[in-house]
């Protein structure tokens, strides 16, 4: 098989491995999350406000590279969950700020157990997850500065 045909092999795609490595990754997360009440992707804008709170929703958009319109939901089932609030922003009657509330401040100390957890259930230790990390950004950050690339 030349190198051009084997390049084609379904097993040398990084697009594949890619794909199946994160939708497992969020499987292994699912019952962990299960038990904070949060899906993994709320998890991800709890984070977000755990690091800096308020925010706003163009801001947290931003961070987590979502679209608002992706966000939006997830922002009213986490404050009709009790987790967090929506006000306009203060000076601009446009914008929106999410804030934690004091149910959603308290979560991220039982939230504190999940990196240490994912580790264990995942096999890695730090030094790879941080590897990993670094490896993902610079992935991400070439896909992103890819010509004819859509956010």
């Amino acid at each position: 098989m030349s190198r051009a045909d084997e390049d084609l092999l379904l097993e040398h795609q990084l697009c594949f491995a890619l794909s199946v490595a994160s939708r497992s990754v969020v499987g292994a997360y699912k019952p962990v999350l299960e038990q904070l009440g949060l899906t993994h992707p709320q998890y991800l804008v709890m984070l977000a406000l755990w690091e800096q709170s308020p925010r706003r929703v163009r801001d947290l958009s931003d961070t987590l590279l979502m679209e608002p319109a992706t966000l939006s939901p997830m922002l009213k089932r986490l404050e009709a969950a009790g987790l967090v609030t929506r006000n306009r922003a203060p000076g601009d009657d446009r914008a929106l700020a999410v804030e934690l509330t004091e149910a959603g401040r308290a979560l991220r100390s039982r939230a504190l157990a999940v990196p240490g957890t994912m580790m264990d259930r995942l096999g890695l230790d730090r030094t790879e997850v941080e590897e990993l990390n670094s490896i993902m950004r610079r992935l991400i950050s070439a896909a992103q500065s890819a010509p004819g690339t859509e956010r």
